[in-house]
């Protein structure tokens, strides 16, 4: 899938959903694109068809690179394990 079939669908459900329920299908559309393989690449390249869907991607991403950051600061070295 690539950024121009990520923002027809997009802007065919928000066309056929109610105003205030946009921010939250947004969200759960990023969430489902993810689930389903779309890579970080991709959904960058995504960004700029629709502020809502901008929005989404960006709290994904932002959220993705703090999962990161977290999984490397678990990580404990300890000098007597040698």
């Amino acid at each position: 899938m690539n950024e121009n079939q990520i923002a027809d669908i997009w802007m065919l459900f928000k066309e056929y959903s109610d105003k205030k329920t946009h921010e939250a299908l947004a969200e759960r559309y990023v969430d489902l694109l993810a689930d389903h393989g779309v890579g970080d690449k991709t959904l960058q390249s995504a960004i700029g068809f629709d502020d809502v869907l901008d929005e989404a991607i960006e709290y994904y991403l932002d959220q993705g690179s703090e999962e990161s950051f977290e999984e490397e600061d678990n990580w404990d070295y300890n000098e007597d394990d040698e």
